[in-house]
């Protein structure tokens, strides 16, 4: 749907974002695109938009980032596309602790998907804008290398490392790199990463400005039973809190985890937004209110 504004609403809507335009050029923003905001858009009449149309508005928002002089990198997911192959393949998907347990032919469905279709969706929709995006895995040029998390989860890797060159040398050619979480250890063993986890890594490797997760909630809750307790803002000390009596769900764990991770070690501020409503994305970055959570500092 198009909504039609006064041209006084149209100008004010743009001096509203230029502050933030002026403050974030030139920076370094990751943005997590979660799997679940690829496969939903709650932001069209009946929330029964194609997967297409969804992809297509984060990837005019992504290309307005860098047009403003904004450097953005995309790491994406891909959970709900490689549920959905395993259960064509009659696989019966399995999680601990919201990871997702990894035998050798899980592995392969999760590279065929991330790397051989979701990765491609995504820089073929940026590309639509221009010749901007880049694809890559974790395995290449060594970008993730993957230490194995625990025997029982079978081939699902931790971030042992983050070599950052080639995002910077992409960065600094003006691209847009987009990051599908397949790693390797040293040995070269591909391992199924958890994407939350590895875009934190990659935003601190990179000493970002932002770490972005679009995902299929509008942010964090004190209550995760009631709406009005929607938190705008959160500090690292409340969030722990929050981890602590358990008022976080098992599915956003290692969301929260790799927030804490990545604000203690650096990056300026982490977000939490609903990735399925049109342009949330520049709303949070753009606007005084934003949309979803922020977790600060202090």
């Amino acid at each position: 749907m198009t909504v039609d504004l006064e041209p006084a609403t149209r100008a004010a809507v743009l001096v509203e974002a230029l502050p933030y335009i002026q403050r974030f050029r030139d920076s370094v923003i990751v943005i997590k695109y979660g799997g679940n905001a690829i496969a939903e858009d709650s932001g069209v009449p009946g929330g029964e938009a194609a997967e297409g149309q969804a992809l297509a508005s984060f990837a005019a928002d992504v290309v307005l980032m860098r047009s403003v002089g904004i450097r953005p990198v995309v790491v994406h997911g891909g959970g709900p596309q490689i549920g959905e192959l395993m259960s064509r393949l009659g696989k019966v998907p399995a999680f601990r602790d919201g990871l997702r347990i990894t035998d050798a032919e899980t592995l392969d469905i999760a590279r065929m998907v991330l790397v051989g279709k979701v990765n491609p969706d995504v820089v073929s929709a940026i590309n639509v804008h221009g010749p901007l995006a880049v694809g890559l895995s974790g395995a290449d040029s060594r970008l993730i290398t993957a230490v194995p998390r625990d025997a029982s989860l079978g081939f699902v890797g931790d971030v042992g490392n983050v070599n950052p060159t080639l995002l910077l040398q992409l960065l600094n050619e003006e691209l847009i790199p987009v990051v599908a979480t397949i790693g390797a250890d040293e040995s070269g063993q591909a391992y199924n990463i958890n994407a939350d986890t590895a875009a934190g890594a990659i935003a601190v490797a990179l000493r970002a400005e932002k770490l972005i997760y679009l995902t299929n909630i509008e942010g964090l809750r004190r209550d995760v039973n009631d709406p009005t307790t929607l938190l705008s803002q959160v500090t690292l000390d409340e969030l722990d809190g929050l981890v602590a009596d358990q008022s976080i769900s098992e599915g956003m764990i290692p969301k929260v985890q790799s927030c804490l991770r990545a604000v203690r070690a650096g990056v300026g501020g982490a977000h939490i937004l609903d990735g399925r409503v049109r342009h949330s994305l520049l709303l949070e970055i753009f606007t005084a209110g934003g949309v979803g959570t922020m977790v600060t500092p202090d």
